[in-house]
């Protein structure tokens, strides 16, 4: 998969892909078949920030919900949005079976849980707004005993069930994705960071400059590094995970990939061996816990008691992008393209992105422009507060999960 070979100068690609992630590996893979000559860069291996270290949950639709879609943006401009995503959940499955990607893929449904009362009315007027907007948008609100039927946890008051949605490897998608992407000619660098844009060229760490027709930034949170004009509209959050050692399979009989309704949500599925991967506890200051584990593990016993003495097999940590507003902040700049800030939505989203950069290049941006029209916004303060403020406004919104 991909190449070691130098970079070759003196050519001059279609495009240069910054980012080896699912935006930057469906780019790749979608540019490569539509005849367009691709050269992607990845500082170090394919899938090894955020995309990989993910979840791998594949939720349908936008970070912002039909509902919320539908009170800001009136039903025109909300349906043709919420389209777009069931465009992107189409496409994902499509991709994986296309290319026979073995990933773990799972369509066994998304299950969104209520916290409190409140989430679950929430949760009833999202199904209606769906249901208002796209008939064959397929959901079902579940009460609390449907919900405890579906996770075997006492501390949800009901849920929202998508059967279209699922999990995956993401580590294995990032590299089936790799993989289909060279067997179509693209030419993937790993181990090669990126240092600046020069106008059409792309400068190494090696000091070697290539040109580009076109330029793709998915380097999601460190995409200000290369565009500066993105330093105000991403954030990093520190994201902790653990996988247990194999689990009694009912504890989520029917294999739903559950997140809860927390502004710091925690969200959890079984593996294909029976492990339960929990995530939770998110963190908006720099450092990584001394103890992953012990820092997540009390977030997963109060979900799952039963699990006291279940022993965890691994933890990790990682980085994911948030914008203000939580829109993907998409956009282009002349023949310089950007896609990063997912807020959490990036599983299903981003391939879908990547592929709609191809055919933006190619002549149709409809539905790029579409996302690309949504507004990520800027975080307050300068170079010197943003940070400070960022972490006091993200600990306010944590602290109301608890009130």
């Amino acid at each position: 998969m991909g190449t070691r070979a130098p970079v070759v100068e003196g050519v001059t690609p279609d495009i240069v892909i910054i980012g080896g992630g699912f935006t930057g590996l469906a780019a790749a893979l979608a540019c490569a078949e539509a005849g367009l000559s691709v050269q992607l860069f990845e500082a170090g291996k394919v899938g090894c920030g955020a995309s990989g270290a993910s979840g791998g949950q594949a939720i349908p639709g936008l970070r912002w919900g039909a509902a919320d879609l539908l009170a800001e943006y009136g039903e025109d401009r909300a349906r043709a949005l919420v389209e777009t995503a069931l465009a992107a959940r189409g496409h994902f499955w499509r991709l994986i079976e296309r290319h026979g990607i073995d990933c773990e893929a799972s369509r066994t449904g998304t299950l969104t849980v209520a916290t409190n009362r409140g989430a679950m009315a929430h949760l009833a007027a999202e199904a209606k707004a769906r249901r208002r907007l796209v008939a064959p948008w397929d959901c079902n609100v579940l009460t609390r005993a449907e919900t405890g039927a579906e996770v075997a946890s006492p501390v949800y008051h009901g849920g929202l069930l998508d059967p279209s949605g699922g999990h995956v490897n993401p580590a294995k998608l990032a590299r089936g994705l790799a993989t289909a992407a060279h067997r179509a000619g693209a030419r993937i660098h790993q181990d090669t960071a990126v240092t600046r844009i020069d106008g059409t060229s792309v400068v190494t760490a090696s000091g070697t400059t290539t040109f580009a027709r076109h330029i793709l930034v998915a380097t999601d949170g460190a995409a200000g590094a290369l565009l500066p004009e993105l330093r105000a509209r991403l954030m990093n959050v520190g994201n902790f995970a653990i996988e247990t050692e194999p689990v009694d399979p009912a504890l989520i009989p029917n294999r739903r990939a559950v997140a809860d309704t927390n502004f710091v949500l925690d969200y959890y599925r079984l593996t294909a061996d029976n492990r339960l991967r929990f995530a939770g506890g998110e963190r908006y200051w720099p450092g990584v816990p001394a103890d992953i584990a012990g820092f997540v593990r009390p977030h997963m016993l109060r979900v799952f008691p039963q699990l006291e003495d279940a022993a965890i097999a691994r933890s990790w940590s990682g980085q994911v992008a948030i914008t203000r507003t939580r829109h993907a902040a998409i956009g282009r700049a002349g023949n310089v393209f950007h896609a990063a800030g997912y807020s959490g939505q990036g599983v299903m989203l981003a391939p879908f992105v990547g592929h709609l950069i191809a055919r933006a290049i190619t002549g149709d941006s409809i539905m790029f422009d579409r996302l690309a029209s949504l507004p990520a916004g800027r975080f307050p303060g300068g170079p010197a507060l943003r940070t400070p403020l960022q972490v006091a406004g993200m600990l306010w919104f944590a602290l109301r999960d608890r009130l």
